[in-house]
């Protein structure tokens, strides 16, 4: 007598989602994007011996800022301890939303997420080992006189997606097809 032995998997959730994989496409996208612009900044364009350059004047200029610190200047680490902390925090920020990404759900979430954590990556990580400081050259200041900032891709990237996290964050649930939605 042979017995069969009934396999009866249970629904196991992906160790990634869909959207987190698409979370983790945009990081790339964006570290790329970061990087490669910094790559012609500093030696297509040699922004560092010229300083500045207009590009649609009096919209958008290109000058060149090092960056010790982290957004806009705040956070000044010129030392090696101060370098080494920012350069583990982004490493704790990206594994922390790389986490959250794995299991997003919604496309909203993992956009922000993907964003965040590529602006984090690029500035963050890269940026502080390759250079010990941030390579900044967006500016903006002649058209936004109460903007006096100059940032980049990365600081792009990050303030877009805690924008849409934040805009995720008071977007209502919607109830998943099949489910039931929740009682009030």
């Amino acid at each position: 007598m042979t017995t069969e032995v009934q396999n009866n998997p249970s629904p196991v959730t992906p160790p990634v989602t869909p959207n987190g994989w698409l979370a983790y496409g945009i990081a790339v996208a964006a570290v790329l994007l970061d990087q490669l612009s910094k790559l012609w900044i500093l030696y297509g364009l040699d922004l560092p011996e010229k300083f500045s350059v207009p590009v649609l004047p009096p919209l958008l200029r290109f000058s060149m800022v090092w960056n010790p610190g982290v957004s806009f200047g705040m956070l000044r680490a010129d030392n090696a301890l101060g370098r080494t902390l920012l350069i583990l925090f982004a490493v704790g920020v990206v594994g922390v939303l790389g986490w959250w990404a794995r299991k997003a759900e919604r496309r909203l979430t993992a956009v922000a997420l993907g964003l965040v954590m590529g602006g984090a990556l690029g500035n963050n990580l890269i940026d502080r080992i390759r250079f010990g400081r941030v390579a900044d050259f967006i500016d903006v200041s002649q058209a936004l006189p109460f903007f006096p900032w100059v940032f980049n891709v990365a600081d792009s990237a990050i303030s877009i997606g805690v924008v849409l996290l934040l805009i995720d964050t008071l977007k209502p649930q919607t109830a998943a097809p099949g489910s039931t939605p929740p009682a009030t």
